[in-house]
């Protein structure tokens, strides 16, 4: 295995947990609710989303353990904030694949008009 082949595979087991939690439709649109409107309490995630909030806080919950979301307590009520730390090492890791494609792609290039010479 070559290092980065090595390094890619880190980074996939570090984010899988982001990506598992983002792939659910219900989840993906709580982050996407987060952050258009800042932090919010459960019973305004709630609100014309078709979902209970039990629902709605278990869903908080499996966004928390992949360390998308995080709450605070605020008076009698729990307010969830993004947590920008986990998507920005999705988006390393994406970045990083990108990269190792884009390198890919030009060996390939390369190959491919050496050849046609």
């Amino acid at each position: 295995m070559t290092r980065a082949s090595t390094t890619a595979a880190q980074g996939l087991i570090s984010t899988a947990p982001v990506f598992a939690a983002l792939g659910d439709p219900a989840r993906l649109r709580i982050v996407a609710r987060l952050c258009d409107a800042g932090p919010l309490s459960i019973a305004l995630l709630t609100q014309g989303a078709n979902i209970s909030r039990q629902a709605v806080t278990k869903h908080l919950h499996a966004l928390s353990d992949a360390g998308l979301v995080r709450n605070e307590r605020s008076g009698r009520e729990n307010v969830w904030r993004l947590e920008p730390r986990g998507l920005a090492q999705a988006q390393q890791y994406l970045d990083q694949i990108s990269a190792q494609w884009d390198q890919a792609l030009a060996r390939l290039s390369a190959f491919v008009e050496r050849d046609e010479s």
